[in-house]
């Protein structure tokens, strides 16, 4: 697998969030037929609460495979995103293959971006 990509994410709190990435290795769309996904959000590193995690289960995470691509899209709804909190944290999202290996995709900082509408 490859090493994680570190990216950083901005979520506007009160709005749809979805942010999707095309997965490809020298230009050949990566197979992830019957894998799975996680990903949390926390304050700090080490911090025990959770402030947003998306999943293939809870469908804040959807891996689209087909001949042509294979993404790796997000979402969060509206209703969750006004919930956040107003910070920064950071977030790693792994990838879990079919014989339950895990690799980490991605991993950066989130900033909460502040509603004035609601």
């Amino acid at each position: 697998m490859i090493a994680p990509q570190e990216i950083d994410l901005t979520i506007y709190q009160g709005a749809t969030y979805r942010k999707s990435w095309d997965l490809a290795s020298n230009d050949t769309p990566m197979d992830l037929t019957g894998w799975t996904a996680r990903m949390q959000i926390r304050e700090k590193l080490k911090s025990d609460v959770v402030l947003q995690e998306l999943t293939t289960e809870n469908d804040g995470i959807v891996i689209d495979v087909t001949a042509e691509y294979t993404r790796l899209s997000l979402y969060i709804n509206p209703a969750d995103t006004a919930s956040l909190p107003v910070k920064k944290g950071v977030y790693d999202l792994e990838l879990i293959d079919v014989n339950g290996d895990v690799a980490r995709l991605l991993m950066g900082k989130v900033v909460i971006d502040q509603e004035v509408t609601r």
